[in-house]
């Protein structure tokens, strides 16, 4: 259950991720981190299949009016076909009419030519985005047959231009967008060619090209570079020929095109570039000159051409990667150390936008790193909180289970490094001490209860208080029964010479305590320690409803024996030891050999010695 709530965290975070990234916010930071991609990449190599006609400023200021006369568009068409355009483009919308003449002549040119498509738009409701209208073509281009698309180019809410519209649907008819219509009729202008357009798996198949399709009916625009990237040829040079007899434009500029080839074989984009025309957006390639809405069209057409489409991963497959990555990210953040999980953390985050400029640049895969990026922070901070409340909880584990029967400073060692509690136990060197009070069973006989367990209370505080502060820790109280441990749980190289110097101090201490007791006319009572040094089993042993902290071997049982011994043998002071305590306290202690005693369940004899004190 312990794990499965664990687990519960990181998929918490990565819910939480995924929501804060469907606010528009975050989603245009998001934008904003894949729009430096482009930045970094710099300009992909444009072909010279595309040119733009521009309205630009030159060419305003030599008409000062615009829009322009519908005949003078005309007279565009006628030029450019004459210079050899294969395909003319107009991202100018006529769908009012301005008079009936100019209407026709421009309709009649572009019928004669056979290679021109026009623009529509939707109109759509400001309080109902759901309600559109759509704007065709005059009537009298569509009495002509004449082929044509819509302009509109979807926006985001940071005010970029991303995406581009393939189609809108509106009731049952579908229309088309401008670069759809134009690749569509990129071989051969037919009037008919809606129904060779269909889509496929999440593609628009069109004239050979399958266009992916990222969301709804968009397509991501792979941006070839900022403003100015394609070739631009100033509206006013193309209708520049001999028939122009304005002063400053009777330089008949386009013949100098026309033997130039600069439109043989090409597709030519005309649109306005000025800044009065207000058809200008920005784009990932951040640039004071903002990009036209003709020149958008133009980096469309140019990734079809290239089949240099861009792509999102599959939004399933992504998510499937991202809660993977936040579950084993957790996990990990969890497991390190903080003064490592920093750096780790930092190095992911450094991978993610290395991956997604490779995916980028190799692969023309747009990631969503930032969101990947801000997963790792809020893991990062999620695995150390749960850390925290861990070494919390630990330090409080320990507090509880030891500040009755350890020294203080031993429970502040331990919180310092709980690793010395290891779960289950292990193998560890201690010293054991055993105390027990000579003939209690009779003491108790020939005294009252409540008097007994009064004087056994004093007894035990007083022995306890010696125990803990020697660095002893209280194991157990078994009746009159004292077991203490020396060496653990934190390791202390002078754990048997903490046990001698705490037997000799209960010695003292009962002393005392006899006075006191002979003082108050109460009956006292002797007591009799074992000390044995060695190798027992050590740590939080017991079932998993009930367990303790206690030690458990061979070294325990023959310390438990020993103070038994008291009783065969005559020492002074009521302390025996064994051969491994003296070893090691040899140089600090007066002691007397014993004998080397036969103790039940041990196979060799045990050499013992009794304590007498301390060396000065």
């Amino acid at each position: 259950m312990n794990h499965f709530r664990r687990l519960l965290i990181p998929v918490a975070v990565f819910i939480l991720i995924r929501f804060l990234f469907q606010l528009h916010l975050l989603e245009n930071l998001e934008h904003k981190a894949q729009d430096m991609l482009f930045r970094i990449r710099g300009s992909l190599p444009v072909t010279d299949s595309v040119v733009i006609v521009a309205i630009d400023d030159e060419t305003y200021q030599d008409y000062r009016a615009l829009p322009f006369p519908r005949e003078i568009h005309a007279r565009l068409i006628r030029n450019l076909n004459l210079a050899g355009a294969r395909q003319i483009i107009f991202d100018l919308e006529f769908t009012e009419v301005s008079s009936p003449y100019a209407d026709s002549v421009l309709a009649e040119t572009a019928a004669l030519a056979g290679n021109v498509i026009f623009a529509g738009k939707f109109l759509t409701h400001p309080q109902n985005p759901d309600q559109k209208q759509i704007l065709t073509p005059i009537h009298s281009i569509f009495n002509q047959h004449l082929n044509w698309g819509t302009v509109n180019v979807p926006m985001d809410w940071d005010g970029y231009i991303r995406e581009y519209s393939l189609y809108e649907n509106l009731g049952r008819e579908r229309y088309y967008s401008l670069g759809v219509a134009a690749l569509a009729n990129s071989r051969v202008y037919r009037s008919d060619w809606k129904p060779g357009v269909s889509l496929v798996n999440r593609q628009l198949k069109v004239a050979g090209h399958s266009i992916p399709i990222a969301r709804d009916r968009f397509a991501l625009i792979n941006y070839f570079g900022p403003a100015g990237t394609f070739k631009h040829i100033p509206y006013s040079q193309v209708i520049d020929d001999s028939s122009v007899t304005m002063a400053g434009l009777d330089l008949d500029a386009f013949y100098g095109l026309a033997a130039a080839g600069a439109f043989r074989g090409k597709t030519v984009l005309i649109g306005a570039t000025v800044e009065e025309e207000h058809d200008k957006f920005d784009t990932p390639f951040l640039s004071s000159n903002r990009t036209s809405g003709v020149e958008i069209h133009a980096n469309f057409l140019e990734m079809v051409r290239q089949r240099k489409y861009l792509y999102r991963p599959n939004p399933w497959l992504f998510l499937l990667i991202e809660l993977s990555l936040a579950i084993g990210l957790f996990f990990l953040l969890s497991w390190l150390r903080p003064q490592w999980s920093i750096p780790v953390a930092l190095a992911l985050v450094i991978l993610f936008f290395l991956t997604a400029l490779f995916l980028f640049f190799h692969f023309y895969l747009l990631i969503a790193y930032l969101e990947l990026v801000l997963l790792t922070a809020f893991l990062y901070v999620a695995a150390l909180v749960v850390n925290y409340l861990k070494a919390q909880k630990e330090k409080k584990f320990i507090k509880n289970a030891f500040q009755q029967y350890l020294a203080p400073e031993l429970v502040e060692e331990l919180i310092r490094h709980p690793q010395s509690l290891k779960y289950g136990g292990s193998m560890q060197e201690i010293t054991v001490l055993f105390s027990d009070i000579r003939s209690f069973t009779a003491y108790a006989d020939k005294h009252k209860p409540e008097e007994t367990v009064l004087i056994l209370k004093e007894y035990l505080t007083a022995m306890a208080d010696t125990i803990i502060r020697n660095s002893g820790i209280v194991d157990k109280f078994v009746g009159d029964e004292i077991m203490a441990l020396y060496g653990t749980p934190v390791p202390h190289k002078d754990h048997a010479l903490q046990a001698c110097k705490t037997a000799l101090e209960m010695r003292s201490e009962l002393s005392r305590l006899q006075e006191k007791w002979k003082q108050q006319g109460r009956d006292g009572f002797d007591i009799g320690i074992g000390i044995n040094t060695g190798v027992a089993v050590v740590g939080n042993l017991g079932s998993e409803q009930i367990f303790d902290y206690t030690a458990i071997g061979d070294t325990v049982n023959l310390g438990a024996r020993l103070e038994g011994l008291n009783k065969e043998y005559d020492t002074a002071l009521r302390i025996i030891i064994t051969q491994s305590t003296y070893d090691q306290v040899k140089d600090k202690i007066k002691a007397n050999f014993l004998a080397d005693a036969n103790i039940r369940g041990k196979d060799q004899p045990v050499t013992i010695y009794e304590l007498l004190g301390l060396k000065t």
